[in-house]
């Protein structure tokens, strides 16, 4: 899938097998190994998809979009006959990230001018039910035009005490075109169906829902599609610095010794990394407690304190296991851990990696995953020993472009931290995306990685830094170009 074949037809896609028991239903159907929902979500993001979590919603959504223009953001204004409707309206929008912004002065006196005495010129716009079919035409009209608006919502409930009638109120929204400079829905509380289009008076039509839930969900779909198709295509960096035979020769080395794959140890590790230039803390391994006091010596920083984190085949989360002593200070110390740590992981630990004790900073974490159908994975996010618990992530498929990049970065939700927005300093975001643009290369170079888990990376106004790392290597080939693409 190409950006220029969807930047006209609006390709829908309806998200199922989003559980275990969803991809082992697929999986019995097809015959394929499922993908997970955020490598899907990665790629529909990148390929500008729309998806949809129900048959419901893929319809709803589809009715938005054949019928109206697409918003040019998410800048809602809502009119309704009932001030009940136009708040479970608000409601609905806001919940779906649209926002209701108040309108112009200019805009105000224009409604005032035109709604009938009593009606509440807020957003939403409560007409009352003294409306009538010509004057909640004109407030339509008028909202369509409005500058700071995008789309308009029309709330409409039958009331006993209307002056006019139900169909008298469907009129005043379908008497006019049926694309407008803006998209106009109707939300109709009494409609029989969740989904209707109204006949316009120009032969287009209106999209009529019986819960203002589902506009609003299609409203910010059509908002996003918007979105993308204004953004930039986004440019694959190129590296000219990366070192990718000599990357290929570790990982065929290690593969000729261990044909089944498995994880590289530190020096391993590092010496790939090296060959991307990926930046690391400084390091040293020790097999005895006199190495590791001489490695201690060479590596404390101005503080004098340095880290010590046990080392076996298969090790992968140090803290759970409790093999990592921090804030080592002097050789007493030095030696006092090294000995606890080969007391209780006696035939398990082969050595351990000595770091100088990192400096403040954020702590997030960037990572490769193969998918055996669409290829390298990268995710980035909040990192440290709460990854998986607060789940605060988001993943591209590689090769990232620089959009990409841009996004990964900013769209978690500890993405404000990096800006400096607790009051700190910001990070260094160009070493951050230089970062990720490395581990991108590094994963569309070698597809016997696995995974890649860079955790924590130390992000800091003074630069980025990878504190620990893990990779994990299968034997497998480059996967056919032509399968899967982006761009």
């Amino acid at each position: 899938m190409t950006d220029d074949l969807i930047d006209r037809p609006t390709v829908h896609a309806l998200l199922a097998g989003r559980t275990d028991a969803g991809r082992r239903a697929a999986a019995s159907h097809t015959a394929a190994a499922a993908t997970r929902t955020m490598t899907r979500g990665a790629l529909f993001t990148q390929a500008g998809i729309t998806a949809t979590r129900s048959v419901g919603e893929l319809l709803e959504t589809a009715a938005l979009l054949h019928s109206q223009p697409l918003p040019e953001g998410t800048r809602v204004a809502i009119v309704t006959n009932a001030g009940g409707a136009g708040v479970l309206a608000a409601d609905a929008c806001v919940e779906a990230g649209l926002a209701l912004p108040p309108f112009p002065p200019a805009t105000v006196e224009e409604l005032l001018g035109v709604l009938p005495a009593g009606a509440a010129i807020g957003n939403p716009v409560d007409a009352t039910a003294a409306v009538s079919e010509q004057q909640l035409t004109e407030c339509v009209d008028r909202l369509t035009r409005c500058t700071g608006i995008d789309a308009v919502v029309v709330a409409l409930v039958p009331t006993a005490v209307a002056v006019a009638t139900g169909d008298d109120l469907v009129r005043a929204v379908t008497a006019a075109p049926g694309r407008r400079a803006r998209p106009v829905l109707a939300v109709r509380l009494e409609q029989d169906r969740s989904i209707r289009l109204l006949p316009a008076a120009d032969g287009g039509t209106i999209p009529s829902y019986a819960e203002p839930q589902a506009a609003a969900r299609a409203l910010a779909r059509a908002a996003d599609r918007a979105a993308w198709l204004a953004r930039p295509a986004g440019v694959v960096p190129v590296l000219d610095d990366v070192e990718t035979v000599r990357a290929r020769t570790v990982v065929e080395e290690y593969l000729a010794l261990t044909p089944d794959g498995g994880r590289l140890d530190p020096r391993a590790c590092a010496d790939l990394l090296a060959c991307y230039c990926i930046p690391q803390i400084p390091w040293s391994w020790a097999e005895t407690e006199d190495e590791a006091v001489l490695a201690a010596e060479r590596l404390r920083g101005l503080d004098g304190r340095v880290v010590m984190k046990a080392q076996w085949p298969g090790l992968v989360h140090k803290s759970a296991q409790h093999a990592v002593h921090l804030d080592l200070r002097g050789d007493s110390q030095v030696r006092a851990a090294f000995r606890d740590l080969a007391t209780r992981f006696d035939g398990l630990m082969t050595g351990v990696v000595l770091q100088p004790l990192a400096a403040r900073g954020t702590e997030l974490f960037a990572g490769v995953v193969q998918d055996e159908v669409f290829g390298p994975l990268v995710l980035f996010g909040l990192g440290g020993t709460a990854t998986e618990v607060l789940a605060d992530h988001a993943a591209r498929l590689a090769p990232l472009t620089d959009r990409d990049v841009h996004e990964l970065i900013t769209s978690p939700r500890c993405a404000p931290l990096l800006l400096g927005a607790d009051g700190s300093a910001p990070v260094d975001l160009e070493e951050l995306e230089q970062l990720l643009r490395r581990l991108s290369r590094m994963a569309s170079d070698l597809p016997q990685l696995a995974e890649v888990d860079f955790n924590p990376v130390l992000a800091a106004p003074g630069g980025v830094t990878v504190l620990d790392a893990r990779v994990r290597l299968l034997p497998r080939r480059p996967q056919d170009p032509y399968l899967r693409r982006l761009r």
